[in-house]
């Protein structure tokens, strides 16, 4: 039998008499036509009962959706240059370039990060990701380029999974924002969930949200853009993304989270943004270890264009 996954949510005040059919197509990032056929199959539960697609949602409503698994894509090795920055038997610390997706998903069965790791690594990787993610612990969007850890044991998996939640792996970013950023360093502190109506995008909101911090400092200013450094307390979803459109500052060429591209933006091919330090306590042999990589020629080459 397949397996599913189950999703629970609130309905809010833009929720308020929308049809049962809409607002899980809403909140659930599916097609109406697909929502209706979740309720028709008694896949959605409001209040926790079943319930026809024409009911009128009410705000605070309670919205427990059955998601069937998607079917499942194959994740093969491939013969894809890796720019390993340390490896050893239990970790392995890469250089993902911009473009690249980290692992398989629908639309990008092949040529990602975790493709290239299996011909690497063969089956020297930690499975407790399963399949599809072997010995990914923490992952970069597609069109941030930087530096991942990877397990190659199930120990250091655990191990670092723990440290990625305790917070203290040291994850350091650098990014040119648009404006001129006022104060020389701050901190954003703000809640991170699914957009209430786009559900492949995040938000900065109070509803099914988790916390998310920000730290940032100035590193150069220009006429309309910040050169800027980012340390992650928390690890969040496109954090850093949300929480600098959400100040007003969205990073250069994010056509997600800031909109059309400015003129200067036009050859960047996604946003200005780089995993430049990752620091981290060994899962063996208990050494903190720390990796630097140089920024990349697209953001150099925008830096240049900008001054």
């Amino acid at each position: 039998m397949a397996s599913s996954q189950e999703e629970d949510f609130e309905a809010g005040a833009e929720l308020d008499g929308e049809r049962t059919d809409s607002a899980v197509s809403s909140l659930a990032g599916v097609t109406r036509s697909a929502a209706q056929k979740l309720l028709g199959e008694g896949m959605v539960l409001v209040n926790g009962k079943m319930c026809t697609k024409s009911l009128r949602i009410k705000q605070g409503d309670r919205i427990h959706v059955t998601l069937p698994e998607p079917r499942p894509i194959e994740a093969n090795p491939q013969n894809i240059p890796l720019d390993i920055v340390y490896e050893d038997s239990d970790v392995i610390v890469v250089y993902k370039p911009k473009g690249m997706v980290v692992h398989p998903a629908a639309g990008n069965a092949d040529g990602t990060l975790v493709n290239a790791l299996l011909a690497h690594c063969g089956d020297s990787l930690s499975g407790i990701n399963g399949e599809l993610r072997p010995g990914i612990v923490h992952r970069i969007d597609k069109d941030t380029s930087g530096l991942l850890i990877v397990a190659k044991s199930d120990r250091a998996h655990l191990s670092l999974a723990a440290q990625i939640k305790e917070h203290s792996v040291n994850r350091i970013y650098e990014a040119v924002v648009r404006g001129v950023l006022k104060d020389d360093n701050g901190a954003i502190d703000a809640p991170i969930g699914r957009h209430h109506l786009e559900r492949k995008r995040m938000a900065v909101t109070n509803r099914n949200a988790r916390n998310a911090v920000t730290h940032y400092t100035v590193i150069a200013r220009y006429s309309k853009y910040t050169h800027v450094r980012l340390k992650l307390e928390t690890g969040r979803t496109h954090q850093i993304r949300v929480h600098m459109a959400y100040i007003g500052h969205p990073v250069a060429g994010d056509t997600v989270y800031g909109g059309a591209l400015k003129r200067e933006e036009a050859g960047l091919c996604g946003q200005c943004l780089h995993a430049r330090t990752i620091g981290f306590v060994h899962p063996v042999t208990g050494e903190y270890m720390e990796f630097t990589s140089e920024l990349p020629e697209y953001f150099t080459k925008f830096l240049s264009n900008i001054q």
